[in-house]
C-alpha cells in the first residue's frame, strides 16, 4: 500500500511555495507516495484525516491559522504521522501561533545580509542516519538565525557571523541548518535551506528533503502503539499568555 502525503502551500508568494511544493510532490512521488497539493488551510481542518496520513508538509511562510488547525496537526503527528519542511515554509509560519514553533522546533528570527550571501552547510555527527555520506557544501541565498528548540538533534550547521551587524559583536556560533525532533509518536525533520525552488533543487537539498521525508513518514509504522492509542496529545498553552 502506498504512503500518503499532504503538501498545503501558500503565504507569502516571494518562498515560490507553488513551485517548491511542485518540487516536493515529484520527490514523493518518485518514492511512491500518494500526494495530495493544496492551496488551503482549511486542509488542516479534518484531524481524522490528517490522522490517516503518513506525511504532512506545509510550506506556508507567515500569515495566520486556526488554533484548532494547529491542534489537529499537533494530534496527528504525536499519534505517528512525520512531519517535514524547510526554510520559510515550516519555520516561518504563523508568527503568533507559539504551539507550531514548539511542535516544529524553531522559529525565524533574521538572515543578516538577506539573499545572495556565500555560506558552508556544514555536517554534523549525530545518532540519525539521515545524513550519513553527505559531505560539507556551500550555497549562495539567505542564511537564517533562527531561534532553536534545545530539545533537536542536530544534523548540519552553518557558521554565524558571515556578514556584519550588530549581532557580530558576539562570539561565533553555530547555526542549526537541518534537525530533526520527536513529537509525541511522530517525527519531524525541517531544514532551513529553500528560499527559492533553485535551492530546493540543488541536488545536496533535495537529497536532503528526500531522506528526510522518508524518515518522518517511516516514523508511523514504528510509532509506539500504547502512547499513539493513549489519546495524549500536546493541547498548548496560548490562551494563558
Amino acid at each position: 500500500m502506498k504512503k500518503k502525503a499532504l503538501i498545503v502551500w501558500g503565504g507569502w508568494d516571494g518562498h515560490e511555495p507553488e513551485q517548491v511544493a511542485g518540487l516536493f510532490k515529484g520527490i514523493l512521488e518518485e518514492e511512491q507516495f500518494e500526494v495530495e497539493v493544496s492551496d488551503t488551510l482549511d486542509s488542516y481542518a479534518d484531524v481524522e484525516k490528517l490522522k490517516a496520513l503518513d506525511l504532512i508538509i506545509p510550506h506556508w511562510t507567515m500569515g495566520e491559522i486556526e488554533k484548532q488547525s494547529v491542534l489537529n496537526i499537533s494530534e496527528a503527528v504525536a499519534s505517528g504521522v512525520g512531519l517535514a519542511g524547510c526554510h520559510g515554509g515550516m519555520c516561518d509560519s504563523f508568527r503568533n501561533n507559539v504551539d507550531w514553533q514548539f511542535m516544529t522546533g524553531g522559529n525565524w528570527v533574521a538572515h543578516p545580509g538577506n539573499d545572495g550571501v556565500e555560506y558552508m552547510v556544514n555536517i554534523k555527527q549525530s545518532t540519525s542516519p539521515i545524513l550519513e555520506g553527505f559531505d560539507d557544501f556551500k550555497v549562495v541565498s539567505e542564511q537564517y538565525y533562527l531561534h532553536v528548540d534545545p530539545a533537536v538533534e542536530v544534523l548540519a550547521t552553518t557558521r554565524f557571523p558571515i556578514v556584519d551587524g550588530p549581532h557580530a559583536v558576539n562570539k561565533a556560533v553555530d547555526m542549526p541548518v537541518v534537525w530533526t525532533k520527536r513529537w509525541g509518536a511522530g517525527r519531524v525533520f525541517y531544514n532551513a535551506l529553500g528560499h527559492k525552488a533553485n535551492i530546493v533543487a540543488m541536488p545536496e537539498v533535495t537529497a536532503m528533503m528526500r531522506k528526510g521525508f522518508l524518515w518522518a513518514a517511516a516514523g508511523k509504522e514504528s510509532a509506539d502503539s500504547t502512547f499513539a492509542s493513549s489519546g495524549k496529545v500536546y493541547t498548548g498553552m496560548g490562551d494563558s499568555q
